[in-house]
């Protein structure tokens, strides 16, 4: 049986239950809820005993022989500092053991954009749903639990053609201009979630980055369309703080990570450059 099938601990259910609401009245987005409880979940069936009994040099020991990549590290480590967090100050431990588990630096900046071949044929090798999923990360930058929440209500008219209101991480919303002909494409979609499906009436996020998936060659991503949407946007535009505003980011070090270097004008500085004497 694979450890996703392993029932979870019930001293672990009742727990969880009790931080994701604390989580859920402190406004904490229900991707973010639900983000980590697939990651305690995880802990749950892998330490098999009640949260209260586990010592931080065990959590710590199980941690790190993990082979996450280090963004998946960092994730994991947030939750499990978050959820002890919350016990220890509501009396149901005295002992953070997630207090130990050491900070994990970012990965560093790897903008993977994804050509203009492999999108274009994966479009093409679509149906409509999924090509129009692919569309809206490459040339809107939407994550794929924004794909997935759209709705026709976001679609808004401004002064110079019509924009959507996206919803990012974080409850944090932001308004992306449309490409005209994108915009007319969008209008035309029946009225609702432009994909309907069973989480809360739409497809979840997970099932949105599996058709891309699917859809793409090789091992590209919906998120390398983000990638190339940063980047293109930057090329045009020459204005980081631009391209942060559109892909709804906290800081401009993380726009930075999605754009990858402009080599042509690299080139084009080098070749300025006086000759050695």
């Amino acid at each position: 049986m694979s450890l996703e099938k392993w029932p979870v601990p019930a001293e672990w259910e009742t727990a969880i239950h009790l931080y994701l609401q604390h989580e859920r009245a402190s406004g904490a987005p229900l991707t973010t809820c639900a983000t980590r409880e697939q990651h305690l979940r995880q802990l749950a069936r892998a330490m098999k005993t009640s949260p209260w009994d586990i010592e931080p040099e065990q959590l710590l020991a199980w941690f790190s022989t993990r082979t996450w990549a280090r963004e998946t590290r960092r994730g994991r480590r947030t939750t499990y500092r978050s959820f002890w967090a919350w016990a220890v100050a509501t009396g149901r431990t005295d002992v953070n053991a997630a207090a130990v588990l050491p900070a994990v630096k970012p990965a560093p900046p790897q903008p993977r954009p994804i050509p203009a071949a492999p999108l274009s044929l994966g479009i093409a090798s679509s149906n409509a749903r999924t090509a129009l999923i692919l569309t809206l990360a490459a040339e809107v930058g939407m994550r794929r639990a924004e794909i997935a929440q759209a709705h026709t209500r976001d679609l808004i008219p401004d002064l110079d053609g019509h924009s959507i209101v996206v919803h990012g991480k974080g409850g944090k919303d932001r308004i992306v201009p449309l490409s005209d002909d994108l915009a007319s494409e969008l209008r035309q979609l029946p009225e609702g979630y432009f994909f309907p499906g069973r989480d809360n009436g739409h497809l979840s996020p997970r099932y949105v980055g599996k058709l891309a998936a699917n859809a793409l060659p090789g091992e590209w991503t919906l998120h390398s369309g983000r990638h190339r949407f940063a980047t293109n946007a930057h090329r045009a535009s020459g204005d980081l703080l631009v391209v942060q505003d559109l892909l709804g980011h906290a800081s401009p070090a993380t726009t930075r990570v999605y754009i990858a270097p402009d080599r042509s004008r690299a080139r084009a500085v080098v070749q300025s450059l006086p000759r050695a004497a």
